[in-house]
């Protein structure tokens, strides 16, 4: 990849088929996971009435998508009170459907931005931003599925199975760094 570079008042980038196919993939991959964690949502008639959607009131069992959409209350596991809970599910309830919506459309952008085959991308400010956000979701699920910590080594041993999906996390990270610095450079 190219680096990201602001010119003519827009940012560009070049990517090599296989980093866009790599790309497209997460971010396709993340897109599906959000949409039937949305398409789960149970359905209730009085939001159906109103127009005001309802998410699921409970975390996501999945660790990627509890990273994702993580809970509105610190919740103790040890001696969760049943107000806190309550509060915890309601929040969520009412908030998830528009957290979904904000992550699907931040995908959507890279989706329809990064051509199929690699080659230049050109993004306005706004395009970028949903970049950075896309890129960030895609991090996050990544990192959460390796299980990365601030102590892990750069690289792992070759016959970790982590190994080569930690270097395309790292991949992530500079393409991420690279698209800020254009931004605010």
């Amino acid at each position: 990849m190219r680096g990201w570079q602001r010119t003519g008042g827009r940012v560009r980038a070049g990517f090599e088929q296989q980093e866009a196919a790599v790309l497209r993939g997460l971010v396709s991959q993340l897109e599906d996971m959000l949409r039937a964690r949305a398409e789960e949502a149970p359905q209730d008639p009085l939001a159906e009435l109103t127009g005001i959607r309802t998410g699921s009131p409970q975390s996501p069992d999945d660790p990627v998508l509890s990273r994702l959409l993580p809970d509105y209350h610190k919740i103790d596991p040890d001696t969760p009170s049943q107000e806190v809970l309550d509060s915890a599910s309601a929040l969520r309830s009412l908030h998830e459907p528009e957290l979904v919506d904000a992550k699907v459309g931040v995908a959507t952008v890279v989706m329809e931005t990064l051509p199929r085959d690699g080659g230049d991308v050109q993004l306005t400010d706004e395009q970028a931003d949903a970049w950075l956000a896309a890129i960030n979701d895609v991090r996050l699920a990544l990192g959460t599925a390796l299980d990365v910590t601030e102590d892990m080594p750069d690289e792992l041993p070759e016959d970790d199975p982590r190994a080569p999906h930690l270097g395309v996390y790292h991949w992530l990270t500079w393409v991420q760094e690279s698209l800020v610095q254009a931004l605010t450079g």
